[in-house]
């Protein structure tokens, strides 16, 4: 399967904000956006004028780069969240979040996405007690995920759960730290998607063209 294998600190400079895709790197005075806030390449500190359709389509970039998606991965989790009761760009967002990967990466088990991906794939974790190795799996309500108890002395997931309160966790999932399990309680809050903070309705207006 294609996907970006490029340096990831590029693609936060590119979008001009902190996309948190090196786990506590971003949290440092280490991160790219801090050390060089302007855009990669030799002309990244040019003014550049930005039409009203660059502004809709860097938005767009922003969200498929934080959850890792490709164009056509994007545009179908778009045209389910359009078919869906609701606002279209809220349920755009939702719909990301049920991702698996998005559901093990805040429930602190991996310190980004990229990360979270590797480990399911790798089938560490269970759901609803089977195993679940594909990170696009769309979670429901009350599904718990579980580290199988074979991967529970990895020393990368103890130290990010170790470390999640500085990200914290989000009121829509419950992590069970001791038993290294967590519940999807509710649907996710649009109100505490705020990090990376997304103007989703600019990508309904990209797509409404």
């Amino acid at each position: 399967m294609a996907r970006y294998t490029g340096p990831v600190c590029r693609q936060c400079r590119r979008e001009n904000m902190k996309l948190f895709l090196k786990g506590d790197r971003c949290y440092t005075d280490k991160c790219a956006v801090e050390r060089r806030n302007y855009a990669p390449g030799i002309h990244g500190q040019g003014r550049v004028k930005v039409s009203e359709y660059g502004t809709q389509l860097r938005e767009k970039q922003r969200v498929k780069r934080t959850y890792g998606l490709l164009e056509k991965q994007f545009r179908a989790y778009f045209a389910k969240a359009d078919r869906a009761k609701g606002v279209t760009g809220e349920n755009l967002l939702v719909l990301l979040e049920r991702r698996l990967d998005s559901v093990v990466y805040r429930l602190g088990f991996a310190s980004s996405r990229n990360e979270a991906r590797l480990l399911i794939r790798q089938g560490h974790f269970l759901v609803n007690g089977r195993k679940v190795n594909i990170p696009s799996f769309i979670m429901r309500i009350n599904d718990v995920v579980e580290l199988r108890e074979k991967s529970r002395q990895i020393t990368r997931v103890n130290d990010s759960l170790d470390g999640v309160m500085r990200r914290g966790v989000p009121s829509w999932v419950e992590l069970e730290r001791d038993a290294f399990k967590g519940t999807l309680k509710t649907l996710p809050v649009r109100e505490e998607m705020t990090t990376p903070a997304f103007q989703e309705q600019l990508i309904v207006e990209l797509y409404s063209k």
